[in-house]
This record gives C-alpha cells, sequence and structure tokens, in this order.
C-alpha cells in the first residue's frame, strides 16, 4: 500500500519532473513472473529512480545499515525503507552472503522482481566493478531471467557523501533478459557462478559504458583509503577494461 503511495502519489511525480528519466528498453522487463533485475549501483538516488519508472513492483535487498542507524534521521530512514517493501541484508560475517541469497529467493518464489546490485556497494569514483556471485546463484536456482540495469548519469547528481542530489536528467537503460537455464543444477560450481556473474557485469558494462575494474569495490576503497592514511604504500593497480 505504503509503496504505491510512494510511486505514484508522494515521490514518484516529483523525481520524474526534477530528473525527467530517460527510459530506455523497458520492453525487456517482463509484465508477469519472477526475474532479476541487476544493475551498476553509483549513487543512493538509484534505489528511487529505477523502482519509478518499472511498471512492476520491485523490491531490493538494502544493507542493514539502511535500517539501523541512530537518531531521528536513522528512525525515519528504517521506517521509509520498510515501508516500501525492501529487505534489510546484513553483510558481514559469513553467513551474509547466504542470508541473502536466502532473502532474495524467497521474494522469487513469489513470482515477484527482485532488485539487485552485483558489485555489494556503491561505486565511489563512477567505475564498474567486479560482480560478486550472489546474484548468479539466485538466478541458477530459481531458473529465472537477469535484466541488465544501467543507470547514467545518477553518480553526476548525487556522489557519494552528498546528501541533496543536483537536478539534472539521468537516463536508465534495461538490457535483453539473460538467460542462464543451460547452467541448470550448477549454483554450488564456483567456475559456473563466476562465469553468470562475469556475463551479467558484462551487459552492464555495454549498457553503461562505465570503465571497468576487475576487483571488488570494497576491496579497492580500503587500499585507497590505507594509502590517503599513511598506513600502506601505493595504491595497488588493477586490471581495466573499456566499454
Amino acid at each position: 500500500m505504503f509503496y504505491h503511495l510512494l510511486k505514484y502519489v508522494l515521490l514518484g511525480p516529483l523525481l520524474r519532473l526534477l530528473f525527467r528519466p530517460r527510459i530506455e528498453g523497458l520492453e525487456h522487463v517482463p509484465e508477469e513472473g519472477a526475474a532479476i533485475v541487476a544493475g551498476n549501483h553509483l549513487s543512493f538516488s538509484d534505489h528511487f529512480l529505477m523502482p519509478v519508472v518499472l511498471k512492476r513492483r520491485i523490491t531490493f535487498l538494502a544493507k542493514q545499515e539502511y535500517f539501523t542507524g541512530p537518531g531521528i534521521k536513522g528512525r525515519l530512514t528504517a521506517a521509509f525503507f520498510r515501508s516500501a517493501g525492501q529487505i534489510p541484508v546484513d553483510r558481514s560475517g559469513k553467513e551474509a552472503g547466504q542470508a541473502a541469497i536466502r532473502e532474495g529467493l524467497g521474494v522469487l518464489s513469489k513470482g515477484e522482481l527482485l532488485g539487485i546490485y552485483p558489485e555489494g556497494t556503491r561505486s565511489h569514483d563512477g567505475r564498474l566493478y567486479k560482480g560478486k556471485v550472489g546474484v548468479a546463484v539466485m538466478a541458477i536456482t530459481a531458473g529465472v531471467p537477469v535484466i541488465p540495469c544501467a543507470m547514467v548519469g545518477t553518480f553526476e547528481i548525487q556522489p557519494p557523501g552528498q546528501v541533496v542530489p543536483k537536478v539534472r536528467r539521468v537516463t536508465i537503460r534495461f538490457g535483453a533478459p539473460l538467460d542462464f537455464s543451460r547452467y541448470a543444477g550448477m549454483e554450488g560450481e564456483k567456475a559456473a557462478v563466476r562465469a553468470v556473474t562475469d556475463e551479467i557485469m558484462y551487459e552492464i558494462l555495454a549498457l553503461s559504458g562505465q570503465e571497468y575494474v576487475d576487483d571488488y569495490a570494497a576491496t579497492v576503497k580500503a587500499a585507497e583509503e590505507q594509502a590517503k592514511a599513511g598506513n600502506a604504500g601505493p595504491p595497488r593497480k588493477f586490471p581495466r577494461r573499456g566499454r
């Protein structure tokens, strides 16, 4: 109920007016049935702009920190995400990945649309980072298509650390559904889930045109922060590839 109130009355019309999103490939998102929408993650605004343009409801696996923040702001943020039907996921500890997969499979088992950012966190510099394999495990286990999605321009309107986004037009591109039925029963094989994840990331890259870094975003960010703090040598260099 609150989800639709936000989308069609309280927030959606305002976001459409301010950011005038260009929508490309929306026909690739199935009108019914379970599917995963896997996108790049450049900005806090992504959580709101993608759902606004979709015809169907989409449930995201959101980091637990959005639900546990201190003070009034934290409580309001938690209430907002819960009311919008988003699911908190603890990203720390050995069981974090399995917990996220269980929650995601629960959404898909209901025939719903699941949103996920395979990078696992927002890009801190606008580049596209290596994807984590949870998206592949869910796609293979549930036997559902994956729709790649690229948010273009959201890093410029609200990079990490910026509270109020700039008013500027953004583009949201959806690619053709990816079918991984040939990997049926192979969700426990490392080579298979890595291959599926890399294929998904390549399609996101083709849609977004970002610079690619073949390492995890959290790893690169931690190395850079260590270097700035003087606790390490020069930042590690990671292989890159363009569009």
